[in-house]
């Protein structure tokens, strides 16, 4: 069924949700690559939706798009910046995916007529989706993370497909499981109970942890991990802690510190090698250092009161402090509140202004009124996706002097549809994954901003989304300044536009923050970052 060179590691919860298994999946990754080993990591969604596509931000937080144009679950961006590895449609599985396929499969035929059942039609579809990314990558090492927590109902079929995978591949499978071990500060102690019940829960299954990584707010102490040790059938050195951090980038050099690498290549038959985490390393220490300067930049959006929401957004920032060496202060701004409050009441004292991607009508003046805030006082601005919809419309409306310019999104009764729909999208009844999705290729014209961050003229950057500039307005709004510095290789969609008289005022069709990295920030934001910080050393100076 599988290679004997590729070793599974199963990562499971239990307690409590959203304890970060998809940080200890990367992590460990992290780890195992800094010795050279080629690692893959994918996650298991119970939930019954396709893909998260659809879902709202407020349930799920950020939609995270591959580069061949899947809709996945936000821990995939975790994996690709810890292990700086591109993912495909194939590293991420929802139940929803796995039953649509038994389905079909089912009215094929395919099932010679037998009763279709969860073992073992479900389950075999689940152990092949394990091994299918192998197809692609040839991986050492491949990490998957099942969603949820042990004793979900939705979990169960891919907790049962986990254990008769261990049985088919006994001596290639390592399981670790993720648990809470509250500390209780009116008592001073820590309560290891929800860790002992989790574990027999995950024993009655048929599963035993190989290593229990505690989540905690301290760490654990040797008498302690033996203690849990004992109650779960593990040696003390496989009772990992991983302590509140920071930062999500200190958990690699934590783990590593408690040994997590060395007790998974022992169970595995791996053979411990140099480690390679000095990048690393320096990268924490940049996102940390006090003596950088600070700087404020604004996120106006409709999402603001949960941060997952542009989660990728905040990450790039961070990339981009530490390549600037600055530290970014992010001011969220509730557009809507800007919208009924005015720009300057909220805006003023930030030296950059970031308008991240979205849908619907909500708060959308607030936007464009932080636009023209940017434009006007020359703050440094970055629109992504929907944020250069609203830049454009903020320079019909305000340079050009039409009143009415909108996008049919918001009002398809505009006279000056500045933003339409993309010409294959009009007649689409069906949400889901039906936008313009993945990676695609831009044309990049010389002597712009846009040639200046990136340093080449051809590019390849992931898009989300229905609407693009109208082309029909093209000519009038090149004649009032504007420059489209990025388009398609035919020329027939606008992917980028800036204003040359302003320091930076660059707003892109794409979504680049999908692909920032760690110690790779994405030229983009990272421009923008040393722009803002050129700003506030020039307002500090007046």
């Amino acid at each position: 069924m599988t290679t004997q060179k590729t070793k599974f590691i199963f990562i499971t919860g239990g307690v409590v949700s959203s304890l970060g298994k998809g940080i200890v999946a990367a992590s460990l990754g992290v780890l195992l690559k800094s010795q050279g080993y080629r690692v893959g990591i994918q996650k298991f969604d119970p939930y019954l939706n396709l893909d998260p596509g659809t879902m709202s931000p407020y349930q799920h937080g950020e939609v995270f798009v591959t580069e061949d144009g899947c809709e996945t679950d936000l821990d995939l961006g975790h994996y690709e910046r810890f292990i700086d590895e591109n993912l495909s449609r194939l590293n991420n599985v929802t139940s929803g995916m796995i039953f649509w396929e038994v389905l079909n499969k089912e009215r094929r035929g395919d099932y010679l007529g037998n009763t279709v059942q969860i073992i073992p039609h479900i389950t075999n579809e689940i152990k092949h989706r394990i091994v299918q990314s192998l197809e692609k990558e040839p991986y050492d090492v491949l990490i998957t993370e099942i969603g949820g927590t042990v004793g979900d109902i939705e979990s169960l079929p891919f907790l049962e497909g986990i254990r008769q995978f261990q049985y088919e591949n006994r001596a290639d499978c390592a399981h670790i499981h993720v648990t809470l071990v509250p500390y209780l500060n009116a008592s001073g102690e820590f309560k290891t109970k929800p860790t002992q019940h989790s574990v027999k829960d995950l024993r009655e299954i048929g599963i035993h942890a190989d290593v229990i990584v505690c989540r905690s707010t301290h760490a654990l102490s040797f008498d302690l991990k033996q203690k849990i040790a004992l109650f779960c059938d593990v040696a003390p050195h496989c009772v990992v802690t991983s302590q509140d951090a920071e930062s999500i980038y200190e958990l690699p050099l934590m783990l590593e510190q408690e040994k997590l690498d060395e007790v998974i290549i022992e169970k595995l038959g791996l053979t411990k090698k140099p480690s390679h985490m000095d990048e690393w390393k320096s990268f924490v220490d940049s996102i940390h250092n006090k003596e950088n300067p600070a700087i404020k930049i604004a996120i106006v959006g409709k999402y603001t009161s949960l941060s997952d929401s542009y989660l990728s957004v905040v990450e790039a920032l961070k990339h981009a402090a530490a390549a600037t060496a600055c530290r970014v202060d992010i001011e969220w701004l509730e557009a809507e509140v800007i919208e009924q409050e005015g720009a300057a009441k909220h805006l003023m004292g930030v030296v950059g202004i970031l308008i991240p991607g979205g849908f619907g009508s909500r708060g959308i003046e607030g936007k464009i009124l932080a636009a023209q805030f940017a434009r006007e006082r020359d703050i440094p601005y970055l629109g992504l996706c929907l944020g250069m919809h609203i830049a454009v419309i903020e320079y019909a409306r305000h340079v050009m002097g039409h009143a009415d310019a909108h996008s049919t999104e918001f009002n398809p009764d505009s006279s000056y549809p500045v933003i339409d729909f993309l010409p294959d999208q009009k007649d689409l009844q069906k949400k889901g994954g039906t936008m313009r999705l993945g990676a695609y290729p831009c044309k990049i014209n010389p002597q712009t901003k846009l040639f200046e961050a990136y340093q080449t003229d051809a590019i390849q950057e992931r898009h989300r989304h229905r609407y693009e500039f109208n082309n029909a307005y093209r000519q009038e709004f090149e004649s009032k300044g504007m420059v489209f510095s990025g388009t398609s290789p035919d020329q027939k969609l606008v992917e980028v536009i800036e204003l040359p008289q302003a320091s930076w005022y660059v707003a892109c069709q794409f979504h680049p923050e999908f692909k920032s990295r760690p110690y790779k920030s994405h030229p983009l934001f990272r421009e923008f970052v040393r722009h803002a910080k050129i700003k506030a050393f020039q307002t500090e100076e007046i």
